[in-house]
């Protein structure tokens, strides 16, 4: 989760540690762009408002890209983007890779 000002700007999910440990320099970069050119806000950012801000998922636009038997990644749109990547291997289908963003 990251916050600029008090306003949660973006929040990352991955299947794991060693995952996240991979593709960290990329979410780190998108973090240090966002701060630079977020506004600023004088809220108090705490767990109850990073939670529900991972918890709210749905959005008025969805596209979906699907490549059979590998992978499906899935874009929500509304005041937010959230991108969802999803295995979709024999046995494995789960969610690889969350990241929602403010607009």
């Amino acid at each position: 989760m990251v916050a600029v000002n008090g306003e949660i700007i973006w929040a990352d999910i991955f299947a794991s540690s060693q995952l996240l440990e991979k593709y960290w320099p990329k979410p780190v970069r998108s973090y240090v762009t966002e701060a630079l050119v977020s506004r600023t806000s004088d809220r108090e950012v705490n767990s109850k408002s990073a939670q529900a801000f991972v918890d709210h998922l749905n959005g008025n636009h969805e596209t979906v890209d699907r490549e059979p038997g590998l992978y499906q990644h899935t874009e929500i749109g509304d005041r937010y983007k959230v991108f969802v990547l999803a295995s979709l291997l024999p046995k494995v289908g789960f969610g690889v890779h969350v990241a929602k963003m403010a607009e």
